[in-house]
């Protein structure tokens, strides 16, 4: 099978231990197969049926995505590129892939809040965030890669948006530079075994030493993401991690992780009505029971990118942390304070 679909004995191990062997035959064979392309409406500009009767009239055959969607269009042939139409230039639709439309449905950011994208280049969930909320409020867009911040601010202002400042900082010392945020996410690095359809370097070029440095990463900017929400938000105090790996390393692992630290959090409903859910278990290791609340999103069962979501809502802005002192951390708006507990023997 690594010599028929191209994949390294690491990975095919690694999705071999996931999937029954005629599911994994499914997933290879979807990663063979390009995705559809689709394209998201932007509802500050226009609505779905008038973008998708413009582009009918240009050749363009199209359909809605699917029922789970009202922004979502299905481009199936184009006799001009897609992304150089009138239309796309005058910022009435952004090229996306269809799951990462998830985790800003998850998120469902509100009018008026005060939000942060932690890893927004290029700008297709940061974007979304600011249609939801009608160019109110105001969202954080932040990208620890300023190359990659060039096409962020390019769709902004081709999209029209007004309510985004965007800046680039590390994300992990992000509660130390702005905090108190209504809803924050965090759509992580990672491998990238859910898009091995648009990038087929992955099958090779990962090992278990990658896999290793990037769930570090993910656990640390998941702590920070936590630490920068406001439990006290009058409509929010939700933070959605999500990302574009199928492997339980990056998903399951990671936000248990997020659990046993921050025991000021629990895992919420994704508001996500189709998807498998979050593995509590899985080759010996036991997950929070409440990791089922989590949706993963695979290649051959949803014609989208392997995706996971997972949504949490924030309890407390103290921690109590190993001396038994509560600890309110620097992003959620309140001075750092420690109070000792008396412990009872």
């Amino acid at each position: 099978m690594c010599f028929y679909y191209g994949y390294n004995e690491f990975l095919m191990d690694k999705l071999l231990q996931l999937f029954t062997v005629s599911e994994a035959v499914e997933f290879f064979e979807a990663n063979e197969v390009a995705r559809p392309v689709t394209i998201r409406t932007n509802t500050l500009k226009t609505r779905r049926r008038d973008l998708a009767q413009a582009l009918i009239n240009r050749g363009v055959n199209l359909d809605p995505i699917g029922k789970w969607t009202k922004v979502g269009l299905t481009i199936f042939d184009s006799p001009v590129p897609i992304g150089a139409t009138p239309e796309y230039m005058a910022g009435h639709y952004m090229i996306q892939a269809a799951s990462s439309f998830l985790p800003v449905m998850s998120l469902a950011p509100q009018e008026n809040e005060k939000v942060l994208d932690m890893s927004a280049a290029p700008g297709g969930k940061t974007t979304y965030c600011s249609a939801l909320m009608k160019n109110t409020g105001l969202v954080v867009a932040n990208d620890a890669n300023k190359e990659r911040e060039k096409a962020l601010v390019a769709n902004i202002h081709r999209l029209g948006i007004s309510n985004t400042i965007v800046c680039n900082y590390d994300g992990r010392e992000f509660p130390k530079v702005m905090g108190g945020f209504d809803r924050v996410l965090l759509d992580a690095p990672c491998s990238g075994t859910g898009v091995i359809s648009k990038d087929a370097s992955v099958k090779v070029n990962k090992s278990q030493d990658d896999i290793n440095m990037l769930t570090h990463l993910q656990k640390e900017l998941i702590l920070s993401a936590i630490d920068s929400a406001n439990a006290d938000s009058a409509t929010g105090g939700y933070i959605v991690y999500s990302t574009c790996s199928v492997t339980i390393d990056e998903d399951e692992a990671v936000v248990n992780y997020a659990l046993s630290k921050r025991p000021n959090v629990k895992l919420v409903s994704t508001g996500l009505d189709f998807g498998a859910k979050g593995f509590t278990s899985f080759r010996g290791q036991s997950f929070h029971s409440s990791l089922n609340l989590t949706r993963r999103f695979y290649p051959h069962a949803h014609n989208m990118d392997g995706f996971f979501v997972a949504k949490f809502k924030k309890l407390s802005n103290k921690i109590q942390n190993a001396e038994n002192q509560f600890v309110v951390p620097t992003g959620s708006g309140a001075k750092t304070k420690q109070k000792k507990k008396s412990v009872s023997k």
